[in-house]
């Protein structure tokens, strides 16, 4: 007899989400938000696009959604649109470059630092003949306004430095940088400047409608969300470079995604608003705060455990500047996967970096911050979200503790 889905994946959870600690991959979806959503979406199965009731309905419901994202994100709701996630987001600024009447001698600016949506579209663009340049962080993983700026030509028409390293989790200073790419060219174009804001959404403060801030991308699974629904700010409309029945204002088309869209809008209103919430009457830290001092503690425990590293040092000392929900370490003699495998098998989940290079062996943003290539072998991340406590830190300290001693015998 044939096995069905159902029948592979058993509806019982039989992994603790309490020794997860690989949110920066991916969260656990908000079940609640989720299935609300898809009630809805149940009843408003209309094409949003169609002019008849059933239509005009889920046009409405797409339009709240959108309405509710423009309010967390405080920009006007006609500056964003729904895509299929951030690697869409990415790129479809990105690619509009190319629907520029004067290309010959274009060129485009990202980081060392980029995610492999970018990094990785930027490839294909240059041996298709667009010129890429790229700016390296300094060796504590920063990306300076003035390495930005001194990398800039005539011809630079895009640039691009994501809000919080993926890895690292290195706060990257894109309102300095944004201000810094007006001023360099005051008085003559200014490239467009785009955000890859996806670590960024939900876990630090962000202001989206600074000027100067063209563009920034979102996905919703880094919410606890649903995987395949992103949001592209537009300070401005662009051309797109891929075109069809002229959805999203003709930004992105294709059949909007009603449940995604939903999802993604209650998932910001309830972790996004609950980020920035002030301390309660009791004088209880907000969410964010009370991370902070977590992961402080966590990253002074790493750094005093025999053959630990801290990746980038100066996370020790200047915390300050780096994301309380991503740390990176690397463990003398014990490569990044065999603690992955190591930690796997007593419960807790955690990567060696990006899910999206986990089966690739190099690590370019460590090789762009000139760490040791040792330390890249050994290096590991972990990454943090709203289900986890301080209980959970702990014992994920004592099984790296444990493992850590098991390898230096």
């Amino acid at each position: 007899m044939q096995q069905t889905l159902k029948d592979l994946f058993p509806p019982q959870n039989t992994f603790d989400i309490h020794h997860y600690f690989d949110w920066a991959a991916t969260t656990p979806p908000d079940a609640d938000i989720l299935r609300e959503s898809l009630e809805l979406t149940l009843h408003a199965y209309g094409n949003p696009s169609s002019i008849h009731q059933a239509g005009s309905q889920a046009r409405a419901l797409l339009e709240k959604a959108r309405e509710a994202c423009a309010h967390v994100l405080g920009v006007p709701q006609n500056q964003l649109y729904f895509t299929s996630g951030g690697t869409e987001s990415d790129h479809i600024p990105l690619l509009s470059m190319l629907t520029r009447q004067n290309r010959t001698n274009m060129r485009i600016l990202i980081s060392a630092l980029e995610h492999p949506a970018l990094r990785e579209q930027c490839a294909v663009l240059e041996r298709a003949g667009v010129h890429i340049d790229t700016v390296l962080p300094d060796k504590n993983g920063f990306i300076t306004p003035e390495a930005v700026t001194e990398k800039l030509t005539a011809d630079t028409v895009y640039v691009s430095v994501m809000a919080v390293n993926n890895e690292t989790g290195c706060i990257q200073p894109i309102y300095k940088i944004a201000d810094a790419l007006s001023q360099a060219t005051a008085g003559k174009r200014r490239p467009h400047f785009h955000v890859d804001c996806v670590q960024a959404a939900g876990k630090i403060p962000l202001a989206l409608a600074h000027t100067g801030i063209d563009s920034a991308a979102f996905s919703a699974h880094k919410l606890c969300g649903p995987r395949g629904i992103g949001l592209l700010y537009l300070a401005k409309p662009l051309t797109p470079f891929l075109t069809g029945g002229g959805q999203e204002q003709n930004i992105r088309s294709g059949t909007e995604n009603l449940f995604g869209a939903i999802s993604f809008a209650r998932c910001l209103e309830r972790y996004w608003i609950a980020l920035e919430e002030t301390a309660d009457e009791n004088g209880a830290r907000n969410r964010f705060a009370q991370q902070t001092v977590w992961t402080d503690e966590f990253v002074q425990r790493i750094a005093a455990m025999d053959g630990a590293a801290l990746v980038p040092a100066a996370r020790l000392t200047d915390s300050g500047r780096f994301s309380p929900w991503v740390v990176q370490a690397a463990f003398k003699n014990i490569p990044g996967n065999v603690m992955v495998r190591a930690l796997d098998a007593k419960g807790f989940a955690i990567s060696t970096g990006s899910a999206c290079s986990a089966k690739k062996q190099s690590r370019p943003i460590l090789a762009a911050m000139q760490i040791s290539r040792d330390m890249q072998d050994t290096a590991v991340r972990f990454s943090f979200g709203t289900h986890t406590t301080q209980d959970d830190m702990q014992a994920l300290l004592q099984a790296v503790q444990d493992i850590s001693r098991t390898f230096s015998r």
